[in-house]
């Protein structure tokens, strides 16, 4: 007899997934067990394997759609040329119902007398929505080889000669496309350097294209907009002399050891954290209460292609250096290849988001909820430095911390951050405490 496979519920947060990719085709035998189909989810992407054998009669969603958990996405028959004819898939239907057409006279006789009152604290989101792109637009400057010859009235010419200008650099508005005096406004410097030639732009102003959010996308928008908007974030902001830190790196691979500078921030975050328990801390907004987390599990922000994903280093201040750039390594890769399972990437007490490798100065991240704190680390750069009275090169690195005031006072921020300067200042510490 047929049967319904529905869309499963790959991941504790995941409302819809989207079909990567179908490992077999409608007509093929499937075995439990055998792997159906990759599903991308608001996570990572996932192999699913299928529970119950049978025949793949047919796909209801293909490669590239997407359906919310419980919808039906394909049929299955017990036997090989079973009938699906008349049968209705199982499951929970996609909430696409079209809208019947409503009369002016039904409108208005269906409209409530008294307005429903909003409920207490509802915030609704404004529409941010592009405006549409400029018709009858004209490119207003010459484009294409520069003439040998330009047509410009007599005004023209001696206003251009007057205040040195370009006539080639402006487009004419009279007969014949003649420059006028009208146009100079627009006309370039003369000079022996010109801007050189260009190609007609192809588009009109404010031309654009939309692009449907994945799983993984709508989840990181959804998330990140309820903590910007609900948890009172403040930030408080340390430079650290990283000259040492830059020369430890560079001593032990000399040894053959290679770590990153992000490893041994992660480090000093995790022996931070230890010195200063009130930063590992969360807050339950569904019970009002503070969490106070009691093992150190640091989540590294992780950018993929659909978006961004947090894996975390368990009992991070337990492990020695090696250990943990080994790990990150690990949980960086398996995040890219979207592999990762759920207690690798849920949870986690504090996080780190490192955009230094693109030589970003300085940055605020926001917060993770539940967690209360969230480190957000800059490139290293090379800038003058005042030292003993003189001035030398050094080498500078921003720590911002992002901290929900729920939580955390700025007292407490700003002794966290101190003793995270200590240990980057001092990175032998790192490698011994």
């Amino acid at each position: 007899m047929p049967f319904t496979l529905t869309m499963p519920k790959l991941s504790p947060t995941m409302e819809s997934g989207s079909i990567v990719k179908w490992h077999k085709k409608v007509g093929d035998s499937v075995e439990a067990g055998d792997v159906l189909m990759e599903v991308a989810t608001d996570k990572a992407t996932v192999e699913h394997q299928a529970i119950d054998s049978g025949w793949l009669r047919q796909i209801l969603i293909p490669e590239g759609g997407e359906g919310v958990v419980n919808q039906p996405i394909a049929i299955f028959t017990e036997e090989k040329n079973e009938s699906i004819e008349g049968y209705k898939p199982e499951g929970e239907a996609a909430k696409t119902e079209p809208k019947e057409e409503v009369t002016p006279e039904d409108e208005a006789a269906s409209k409530p007398t008294v307005t429903p009152a909003k409920k207490a604290g509802a915030i609704q989101q404004p529409s941010f929505v592009p405006e549409p792109p400029l018709e009858h637009y004209e490119f207003e400057f010459p484009t294409g080889t520069v003439p040998k010859r330009v047509l410009a009235s007599p005004l023209a010419k001696k206003i251009a000669k007057d205040k040195g200008l370009d006539l080639t650099t402006v487009k004419g508005t009279g007969p014949n496309q003649r420059v006028m005096s009208r146009d100079l406004e627009k006309a370039q410097t003369a000079g022996i350097i010109n801007y050189g030639q260009r190609e007609m732009p192809k588009e009109g102003p404010g031309t654009y294209d939309e692009i449907t959010l994945t799983p993984m996308r709508k989840i990181i928008g959804q998330r990140l907009q309820e903590s910007k908007s609900f948890i009172p974030h403040f930030y408080v902001r340390q430079e650290v002399h990283a000259d040492a830190l830059v020369d430890t790196r560079e001593q032990l691979k000399i040894g053959g050891i290679k770590v990153s500078i992000n490893d041994l921030i992660v480090r000093a975050c995790a022996l931070a954290l230890r010195r200063h328990p009130e930063i590992n801390c969360g807050f339950n907004s569904v019970n009002q209460t503070i969490i106070q987390f009691k093992t150190i599990d640091i989540a590294i922000a992780v950018s993929i292609d659909q978006g961004l994903i947090t894996p975390i280093v368990r009992h991070a201040d337990f492990k020695s250096l090696g250990e943990l750039s080994i790990e990150i390594k690990g949980l960086a890769q398996r995040a890219r290849e979207g592999k990762l399972e759920a207690h690798e990437y849920k949870g986690g007490s504090f996080t780190v988001s490192n955009l230094g490798m693109f030589g970003v100065t300085d940055f605020q991240a926001i917060i993770n909820p539940p967690q209360a704190a969230i480190i957000a680390i800059s490139g290293i750069q090379d800038i003058p430095v005042i030292r003993n009275g003189a001035v030398v090169p050094g080498k500078i690195l921003n720590l911002n911390l992002s901290v929900d005031h729920r939580v955390i006072d700025g007292v407490a921020a700003a002794l966290f951050l101190k003793t995270m300067k200590e240990y980057l200042e001092n990175p032998s510490l790192l490698l011994v405490t």
